[in-house]
């Protein structure tokens, strides 16, 4: 009886292994096979504990195969994702948003708003044609509003917009309080630091092992501090009013120097690489830097005695080595008429001129510090002391733009009226015509610069990269080490003879001389 249960289990078994075995199989066209398909009406009945679904047992079985070859998302539906301009305004109606009612200004706090009027500069430059629009510049406004709730700022202006080939540059200039950068300026120093010690211990596994070369580079021009020179201003960034504002590091004189060889168009990513010969050291937010500073000496500047020296420095009557100024509290703005003059003796630039070295004061390169004294006191003595380089000097600051360079042929600046039909309320305009795009208005007692371009310097011709250095000698050459050309036919043979001749001479001596020791 046991023998025969066991026989019927294990046949009902194999034509259940079989049954299935036959539903498993795929349709051709389809793909589908049965089993499965019969699986999912039976999940979707269970799932959905659908009533009187024997009834609806064909819609079921139609509904899950054809969701088979649906989309996961139906088409006529709009998922599209939300465009650059739609992601930009949700971003920008931050800058709309009313600060809360709790929030009340602190009446201890007196210190004076640094946000300027940037919608009454605007109507002066939208007068002569200039700008951004009212739509943009207020939004920039709002945006230099959030800069300056956000740091300790004693002074902020719009400088301009840099255009560029994917995304432009939004630029902020700005002057921290008296102690606000001090901390981060530590943090950057220690983080400089930190990183050339861990350069430094890099390397000392290494010049136990390779041998060190002869040739030492040029030394490197210190930049400027903070608060000084090029680095007077600190400048904050973005691509997009309500973006993320970036500060810009400060620019070295190696950056500025590289950057007048190179002509770059500027592709809005901070951290994109500047291809171009001679090789730039830095990446975009480098070069950005440094054309800000080349802008900014260039074409920053105001009425005649709108600033003036401190007293303690009128013995200099030059003015040569001032780097501030004051502002002329008796200040008396000239005619409008005299603004546009064509001599262009009212208006004087207040940022010092940048040297060929990249630096606005000149250092001497061949003084060194006092551990590379030690470093090099044994090699002083077999090395030839090189040339005492020549001082640098350039334009005094205020000094008057008459005495710019012309530009091919043309004046730096253009000087007109925001409106010759009214004379009598416009405002004096000067272009440059060495930096396209600098603008500069001013009327009564208000001026304001502004840039809006690409970051290129004018160039009466095509930009042409510089030739390549001249390739180094591999070794001194000298006689030991010049090929000698080889000899004629005639050259040699004269030679064998000679070389014969003497072969003989030698042999005669060693003859005679045996001669003599025979005879003794």
């Amino acid at each position: 009886g046991i023998n025969a249960e066991y026989g019927e289990s294990m046949a009902s078994e194999t034509m259940i292994q079989n049954a299935k075995a036959f539903l498993l199989q795929e349709s051709p066209d389809s793909k589908l096979n049965l089993y499965d398909h019969l699986c999912a009406v039976m999940h979707k009945v269970l799932e959905n504990r659908t009533p009187n679904s024997v009834d609806m047992l064909e819609a079921l079985s139609q509904e899950v195969k054809t969701s088979k070859f649906a989309p996961p998302t139906d088409p006529s539906a709009d998922t599209q994702p939300a465009s650059h301009q739609v992601e930009l305004a949700n971003i920008q109606n931050k800058l709309f948003e009313k600060p809360s009612e709790d929030a009340e200004p602190e009446a201890e706090d007196e210190v004076e708003m640094p946000l300027p009027n940037l919608m009454d500069t605007a109507h002066h430059f939208e007068a002569a044609g200039l700008g951004l629009g009212r739509e943009e510049t207020f939004r920039i406004f709002l945006a230099l509003k959030n800069l300056v709730d956000n740091h300790t700022l004693q002074s902020v202006r719009f400088w301009g917009k840099i255009l560029g080939t994917e995304k432009n540059y939004i630029v902020a200039e700005v002057e921290y309080r008296e102690g606000a950068d001090d901390e981060q300026e530590g943090e950057e120093e220690e983080g400089e630091e930190s990183r050339d010690e861990d350069g430094e211990e890099g390397k000392e596994g290494e010049d136990d092992t390779l041998p060190t070369p002869d040739y030492k580079p040029p030394p490197v021009i210190p930049k400027e501090e903070n608060g000084t020179g090029c680095n007077k201003k600190t400048y904050f960034v973005c691509n997009e009013p309500g973006t993320e504002w970036v500060k810009l590091p400060p620019v070295t004189p190696a950056q500025i120097v590289c950057a007048r060889q190179i002509k770059k168009f500027f592709t809005g990513n901070l951290e994109a690489a500047v291809i171009s010969y001679p090789p730039f050291p830095g990446t975009e937010i480098n070069y950005l830097r440094a054309q800000i500073a080349r802008i900014s000496a260039g074409t920053h500047i105001s009425p005649v005695d709108f600033y003036k020296f401190e007293e303690d420095d009128e013995d200099d009557s030059d003015g040569e080595g001032r780097d501030s100024f004051v502002e002329n509290v008796e200040f008396e703005p000239p005619r409008v008429q005299e603004l546009i003059d064509p001599s262009l003796s009212n208006w004087v630039h207040h940022v010092q001129h940048i040297l060929p070295q990249g630096r606005c004061v000149w250092v001497n390169p061949a003084v060194k510090t006092e551990t590379e004294d030690f470093e090099d006191e044994e090699e002083e003595e077999e090395r030839e002391e090189p040339d005492e380089p020549v001082p640098e000097h350039g334009p005094p600051l205020l000094n008057p733009i008459s005495e710019d360079t012309e530009v091919d042929s043309m004046p730096a600046w253009s000087a007109g009226l925001t409106s010759n039909l009214v004379p009598q309320y416009a405002a004096a305009v000067l272009r440059s015509n060495l930096w396209p795009g600098a603008y500069v208005f001013g009327l009564d007692k208000k001026f304001e610069n502004l840039y809006i371009g690409w970051g290129h310097k004018y160039t009466a011709e095509n930009y042409s990269p510089p030739a390549p250095a001249p390739t180094q000698e591999e070794y001194p050459s000298g006689a030991e080490v010049t090929e000698v050309p080889d000899p004629t036919v005639d050259e040699e043979r004269a030679l064998q003879a000679v070389q014969q001749e003497q072969l003989d001479r030698e042999a005669e001596e060693a003859e005679m001389e045996e001669d003599d020791e025979d005879d003794d």
